[in-house]
């Protein structure tokens, strides 16, 4: 009988230890996943109503992002200007930036697709890149500027620059070749790219223009490898897929650091 208790305990303990360690897995994989958040949605409330409440809401909830979107991509003022709330309202009472700020809101009622193409994605290049920290991410509204805005551990994307090649104000504003790349199935590859750029910024040694276009082949080719298809498709990146094809045992992480660029060619 004793001994029938004994192997019961052991059991009871090694199931025990099953699920905690099954726990720990699915937390580190919840770590992984990727949660748009909506910071567009209360964007938009407050520059489509003028509900002051937005804003405070805004400054308190998101004081980083509110900050970066004022002061470094519109470049309206200081976020602690006591002014800034009305030419923040002023500057998109133009007719053009109040459709787009609706078409934003209509297309991307939805981004589960995005939270879990970004999630494998970003799992996908934590394979490659092991002590990459996953980061935040959020939405926003800009005025037709900057596509991904890059943080310390954040990316906030630009939705008002992936609105279709066919988007009326693309189609008067930008060439054919810009337009292809301002469309949903872009937002994934341009996180991982601009996350990948500032985590392997270009180096003094990389001033010439050669140096310069092989540095983002590299990064392009990364994302190609990561997507599984190829996103980008141009001569540097060409280079640098030949170049990998010659030096097999060359990881991710050492192409990137590489800043010697005579051997891709």
């Amino acid at each position: 009988m004793r001994k029938v208790y004994f192997l019961l305990v052991i059991t009871m303990l090694a199931c025990i230890g099953c699920e905690w360690r099954l726990k720990s897995n699915e937390e580190a994989m919840d770590d992984m996943n990727i949660a748009i958040d909506r910071y567009d949605r209360i964007e938009s409330l407050y520059l489509t109503t003028g509900d002051y409440s937005a804003m405070l809401k805004m400054n308190k909830t998101y004081p980083m992002q509110t900050r970066t979107l004022i002061e470094d991509v519109l470049r309206i003022g200081q976020v602690n200007d006591p002014e800034i709330s009305a030419k923040f309202l002023h500057y998109f009472s133009d007719s053009t930036l109040q459709k787009m700020i609706n078409d934003v809101q209509q297309q991307f009622a939805d981004m589960e697709d995005l939270n879990q193409d970004l999630s494998h994605a970003f799992r996908r290049l934590k394979e490659e890149l092991p002590t990459m920290e996953i980061p935040q991410v959020y939405a926003q509204i800009g005025s037709f500027d900057q596509s991904v805005i890059v943080g310390h551990r954040t990316l906030g994307i630009s939705l008002d620059k992936y609105l279709g090649a066919d988007y009326p104000f693309y189609v008067k504003h930008y060439t054919e070749d810009q337009r292809r790349m301002m469309t949903r199935d872009m937002i994934v590859p341009d996180c991982l790219g601009f996350y990948i750029l500032s985590l392997f910024p270009m180096q003094e040694s990389e001033q010439s223009q050669r140096n310069r276009d092989l540095h983002m082949g590299k990064i392009q080719w990364v994302v190609n490898q990561v997507m599984g298809n190829d996103v980008f498709s141009n001569d540097r990146v060409s280079l640098v897929n030949q170049y990998m094809k010659r030096n097999k045992g060359v990881s991710v992480e050492q192409l990137l650091r590489n800043t010697d660029y005579s051997a891709i060619r």
